[in-house]
């Protein structure tokens, strides 16, 4: 491994702009990044999304770590731009983010298991607003802030679903209980602001814009009418500062946020991103889910705080992906199932319109898994080549950068194209018109419904100036629809919106379709049940 301070002078770093911040890991100060970020870019933005996934994914994390490892080998700077994992997934289905094989991030059992405390930081002061709030009420409520309708819960990063619906302030003195609830701390507002913040200052200004909750008259409340904004933003002064660590092969990477897939927007920080972009020719960044969710989020929601765009997307499939998509009963045993897979390439058809309707030239990726058939791949090769799309076979998983350099090439000559992405919406679009059009055009929903519920929020919101800027649209990962039983390209439906949340800190209007948990479940044989810890501190089981 590479050392802390080699790997901040291949970024240009002084030793006074970082600092050690456990093993293998260093925080480099917000100062060092905008004094980089103000000057002329120098990389390319690289986008990696993929298909409709399985349950358990794709391999988007272990292609980003392998794309950024083959393009070194090519002779290039580049550096994985990932986010921080959360505990919820690392205990529950997915296991650890730090990607597999030979492309992983390291040290990978830190970064997985708390790593800089990054998260902890933000669960620490979303919590602070609600013991700030509800000690508000409880010496008196000058503000007549209703609790009875707030808005801000509490947060933890484990999945523990008995704390999605809670009664708080039973048998103390004055105060009369009321209902409230737990979100896992990825899925906080905090940790999307943290994402999109360019400064302290700016961090401290959407801080305080937070809605906490409502008056009796329907008034807002704001974190800063509770003076809770310079707290919390206190909390979160290491937090702001990106991570630095490395690959397996020592390839520089950038570790910082980790923001929901569907009620934010999904990918790792602004501040990180701007530093991979100043001091390497790619950035390689990895959004959330597939096309539709992360792939639109990040070109409608980041590229416009970023004020830079897109220059190439790589599209990450798989064999065992189409196959389900095409309604394979068994695609998860890795038996070749070529009607399936042919099926299945519907699914990839819309992803690949998507891409052309948010802009940037895409290349797909074909992640290889053990029992890959050499038939299915000739079959997706031969869609690519009908459809004028490079298909690269990416293994990073058996071969690390490697198996990577025809991938790291391919998107080299993508991003020299000269297309680059652009938001799908006008600047000013309305939230209900912007989720039409999402829904419409990347989803392949006929139309788009509102509940008399919705439209009640959605009035709500405009009546307080609370609907400006872009929609973050959350609903099911599984399908392109808002039903996670339709699996490939649905056709002939319309998608409901059920409800709409606004994070105003963020600045963006979250529009829910279908029943989206802000604290998930364990699973009946969840990923704990496998670690462990030897004699020596060593940490076994993590996937």
């Amino acid at each position: 491994m590479r050392s802390l301070e080699e790997l901040a002078a291949e970024l240009g770093l002084g030793p006074e702009e970082i600092a050690p911040a456990g093993a293998g890991a260093g925080k480099v100060s917000v100062a060092a990044v905008r004094a980089r970020a103000n000057r002329p870019r120098r990389g390319k933005l690289v986008l990696v999304t993929a298909m409709t996934p399985t349950r358990h994914g794709e391999g988007k994390t272990v292609t980003t770590i392998g794309l950024a490892d083959g393009l070194r080998r090519t002779g290039v700077h580049a550096i994985a731009c990932l986010r921080q994992p959360s505990l919820g997934p690392v205990f529950g289905v997915k296991g650890g983010a730090t990607g597999g094989g030979r492309a992983t991030v390291e040290p990978a059992t830190e970064i997985n298991f708390g790593f800089t405390g990054d998260i902890h930081n933000v669960a620490a002061a979303h919590d602070l607003l609600a013991a700030v709030a509800d000690n508000h009420v409880y010496h008196g409520n000058a503000l007549g802030l209703d609790p009875a309708r707030s808005l801000w819960g509490r947060t933890m990063d484990v999945e523990d679903r008995a704390l999605r619906h809670v009664t708080i302030g039973e048998g103390i003195a004055k105060q009369t209980a009321y209902p409230s609830s737990f979100l896992i701390t990825a899925a906080s507002e905090v940790m999307a602001i943290l994402a999109l913040a360019r400064d302290y200052r700016d961090l401290k200004e959407r801080l305080d814009r937070i809605l906490v909750g409502v008056t009796a008259d329907g008034r807002p409340v704001r974190a800063k009418d509770l003076r809770a904004g310079g707290a919390m933003a206190a909390l979160l002064r290491h937090a702001l500062e990106p991570n630095l660590v490395q690959t397996a092969e020592g390839t520089p990477a950038l570790i910082h946020a980790g923001p929901f897939g569907n009620i934010a927007h999904g990918t790792c920080s602004r501040l990180a991103i701007e530093l991979a972009l100043a001091t390497a020719d790619y950035a390689v960044v990895e959004a959330g889910f597939a096309t539709e969710l992360g792939a639109e989020k990040f070109v409608d929601i980041v590229t416009p705080t970023l004020g830079v765009d897109v220059d190439a997307a790589v599209l990450v499939v798989s064999q065992r992906g189409l196959r389900v998509q095409g309604g394979a009963a068994d695609a998860d045993s890795g038996r070749p199932a070529p009607a399936a897979l042919r099926e299945g390439l519907a699914n990839l058809e819309q992803h690949l319109q998507n891409l052309a309707a948010l802009g940037p030239p895409a290349v797909v990726a074909l992640n290889r898994f053990p029992g890959d058939s050499a038939e299915e791949g000739e079959i997706l090769r031969e869609f690519c080549r009908r459809k004028n799309v490079e298909v690269v076979d990416a293994r990073g998983f058996e071969q690390g950068g490697a198996g990577m350099t025809e991938l790291a090439q391919a998107a080299m000559r993508a991003a020299t194209l000269g297309r680059t992405s652009h938001p799908l919406c006008p600047s000013g679009t309305p939230p209900l018109r912007q989720a039409e059009l999402i829904a419409t055009r990347l989803y392949g929903a006929d139309g788009l419904d509102e509940s008399p519920d919705a439209k009640a929020g959605r009035e709500r919101l405009e009546a307080i100036g609370e609907t400006t800027g872009p929609v973050c649209m959350a609903k099911t990962p599984l399908s392109l629809s808002d039903d996670a039983r339709r699996l490939n390209r649905p056709k002939g439906y319309r998608a409901t919106v059920r409800r709409y949340t606004r994070s105003a800190g963020a600045g963006f209007t979250v529009v829910y379709l279908g029943a989206i948990e802000t604290m998930p479940g364990l699973p009946a044989h969840p990923a704990s049940d496998d670690i462990d810890i030897t004699a020596d501190g060593t940490i076994t089981g993590l996937k």
